[in-house]
C-alpha cells in the first residue's frame, strides 16, 4: 500500500506544476484542511530534483507559515464555522489537549507542532483562539516549520540516490511504523 503511494508520489513530484501543487498543499494543510502533512510531497520532490532541495524547502515553509496565518484568522474570527468540521474528523479530543498545552507551556507549543508530526493546523486554529500574540505566533511558526522541511529536504540532499534506494526498499515499513506512532500517540493523548 504504502509502495503504491510513493511510487504515484514520485510521478507526482516530476509534473511541471508540482512546485504550485506543494505550494497549495503546504497552504492548506496548514490551515484547516485535513491534508496529510507537506513532507509527503516535499520529500519525493527533493529527490527528483537535488538542485532545488532548498528552494522545495523554502517554498514549503514560506507557503506553511502563511497557511498558518490562515488558521490562526480562524481561531479569531470563525471559530464557530470550523468547529464542526474539527468534531467531524475526530480531531476535537487532540484540540481541548492542546488548548491545556497553552495554557501550560505557551508558545513552545507552536515550535514543537510545526516540527513534530502533530496537525499543525491545531495548533495555528487553537493560537487564534486562546489569543496568542502575532508576532511570537509568527516567529515560532518560521522556526518550527523551517526546521522540519529543512530536514527532510537536507536529508534527502545529502542521501540522495543512496537515501531514495533506502527509502523505496523500506517505505512500507516506515508507513506502518508511523501508523503504529499514530495511533499509540493518540491513546496516550487521549488519556
Amino acid at each position: 500500500m504504502f509502495s503504491y503511494m510513493y511510487d504515484r508520489a514520485l510521478v507526482y513530484s516530476k509534473h511541471p506544476k508540482a512546485p504550485i501543487y506543494l505550494s497549495i498543499l503546504s497552504f492548506i494543510e496548514s490551515s484547516f484542511f485535513p491534508f496529510p502533512p507537506p513532507d509527503v510531497m516535499l520529500a519525493p520532490m527533493c529527490l527528483a530534483d537535488r538542485q532545488k532541495v532548498w528552494y522545495y524547502a523554502f517554498l514549503t515553509t514560506v507557503m506553511s507559515v502563511l497557511g498558518g496565518l490562515l488558521g490562526y484568522a480562524i481561531g479569531v474570527f470563525a471559530f464557530e464555522m470550523v468547529e464542526p468540521l474539527i468534531k467531524s474528523v475526530g480531531y476535537w479530543d487532540k484540540f481541548e489537549t492542546i488548548q491545556f498545552w497553552f495554557k501550560e507551556w505557551g508558545i513552545g507549543v507552536i515550535f514543537i507542532a510545526g516540527f513534530s508530526p502533530i496537525p499543525y493546523k491545531l495548533i495555528t486554529i487553537s493560537s487564534g483562539v486562546v489569543g496568542m500574540a502575532l508576532i511570537p505566533f509568527i516567529i515560532a511558526s518560521v522556526i518550527g516549520r523551517a526546521s522540519r522541511f529543512y530536514l527532510v529536504a537536507g536529508l534527502i540532499y545529502l542521501g540522495g540516490e543512496k537515501m531514495e534506494q533506502k527509502l523505496r526498499k523500506h517505505i512500507d515499513s516506515i508507513g506502518w511504523l508511523v501508523v503504529a506512532v499514530v495511533v499509540v500517540a493518540y491513546f496516550i493523548l487521549r488519556s
